[in-house]
């Protein structure tokens, strides 16, 4: 008993924070490799809309795929205006100012650009707790491209996705020597993914008509920008709006927590009671599989998530990018951005159903990035004091090591099985 405490107390404590589905799904291969690896103590804490009961509970996927879950935390204020954001975020710093104290991590590993991930680097980085960050030094709008870019000013280690992230992150005053890998580990789902969603998964859940996979459908997902608060009902009402003239099967997720959700959602019941569309099912929480599954089936998926720009083109899916949440964003030829205006939105969903799949990207990871990302983890030597590191004057994005990766774009040739490829068409 002594020995194997002795063993437990000797292994890096690597603290993973998981706040929303698609956190969770792009960090589900990085702690698969993590509990693998004998020299980690993973711990996780499930935060933000991971515990909320009305997203369907994501955590008690995180349960159900094996994983101990060390710490849930409630963090969120009702209202889902920039008042009750902000709060939540101070809120939320308390309370994983209180898990880190108790749960004592070597390191704590951190994703994107959510505010609860920011409220998380906050508590952490006064703590003197070592920081790892993966997905910074992108350029995406809203208030999260902010967030994102604190994240990493906190940030001791960095797991970019993209070469041209990596070169921002140096461009910021990182050092290059703490950028450790390229890549997006959600690739390393869709590398592998086994074709298994069937209609019948997609009618048990959410509500509305039924929708057969086998037939060309749409994916719907649109969130808040919180930085043009108070006119997301009258966006989402444009994307009803063309989705109608449409008339094509549509699956559609509920948004985000952020300030502006509850209009959005509003206006999709406002729109079902009104017109009470035979094509359209609403959706709550999928499994991360089961929602790549059905990015790499859908004929165009439409709205703003992030997951049409890395996830999708990994798939080849074509993608309507709606409004500026993902401006500035590296995408590839898959994805075409409109504005928020129904006749923009019919004629490029028209277009790009016309198009049909696109060749596969590995922009934003090649499959393979988790146990990179794992490796670096194992590795890595925690410090504290963090500073300006700018090694140039004047220089341009070719002049950082391409040994980060070569990883960070390209074709991808090989990566997606003949079975999976007939899936995703």
């Amino acid at each position: 008993m002594m020995a194997s405490k002795l063993n437990n107390e000797m292994k890096r404590k690597i603290c993973v924070v998981l706040v929303d589905r698609a956190n969770y799904g792009r960090l589900k291969p990085v702690l698969a490799a993590l509990s693998k690896r004998s020299e980690v103590a993973l711990q996780l804490i499930a935060a933000g809309t991971m515990v909320l009961e009305r997203f369907g509970n994501p955590v008690q996927n995180v349960k159900n795929d094996g994983f101990t879950v060390d710490g849930e935390i409630y963090i969120e204020l009702e209202g889902s205006t920039p008042a009750t954001m902000a709060k939540s975020l101070g809120f939320a710093v308390v309370e994983f100012a209180s898990e880190f104290q108790r749960l004592k991590p070597d390191v704590v590993l951190l994703i994107g650009d959510r505010y609860e991930a920011l409220a998380a680097a906050l508590a952490a980085a006064y703590m003197n707790i070592c920081i790892a960050h993966i997905q910074g030094g992108e350029v995406s709008g809203s208030i999260d491209e902010s967030a994102r870019h604190a994240i990493s000013k906190f940030a001791h280690y960095h797991f970019p996705s993209t070469v041209r992230a990596a070169n921002y992150l140096a461009r910021m005053g990182e050092n290059p020597q703490s950028i450790l890998s390229i890549g997006c580990p959600s690739s390393d789902i869709a590398r592998v993914l086994v074709p298994t969603i069937t209609s019948d998964i997609i009618n048990s859940t959410g509500s509305g008509s039924e929708i057969d996979l086998d037939h060309p459908f749409l994916l719907v997902v649109f969130h808040p920008i919180t930085t043009s608060y108070g006119g997301e009902g009258e966006e989402v009402g444009q994307i009803l709006e063309a989705l109608e003239r449409l008339q094509t099967q549509t699956i559609m997720l509920w948004p985000n927590i952020d300030a502006g959700a509850d209009h959005i959602s509003k206006a999709i019941r406002m729109f079902r009671d009104r017109v009470g569309p035979a094509w359209m099912r609403t959706l709550t929480n999928l499994s991360p599989e089961h929602y790549l599954e059905l990015l790499a089936r859908v004929s165009c998926a439409v709205g703003n998530s992030s997951s049409f720009v890395r996830d999708a083109g990994f798939f080849g899916t074509p993608v309507v990018l709606v409004g500026d949440r993902q401006e500035g964003r590296e995408t590839d030829e898959h994805a075409m951005h409109v504005a928020p205006v129904a006749s923009h939105i019919f004629t490029a969903i028209r277009k790009q159903l016309k198009h049909g799949p696109y060749e596969s990207s590995a922009l934003y990871g090649d499959g393979l990035v988790a146990e990179r990302i794992a490796g670096g983890l194992v590795q890595l030597r925690p410090y504290i004091q963090k500073r300006l590191h700018y090694i140039y004057e004047g220089g341009t994005d070719h002049e950082y090591p391409r040994s980060w990766g070569d990883h960070g774009s390209g074709r991808v040739e090989g990566n997606l099985s003949e079975e999976h490829r007939a899936a995703a068409r």
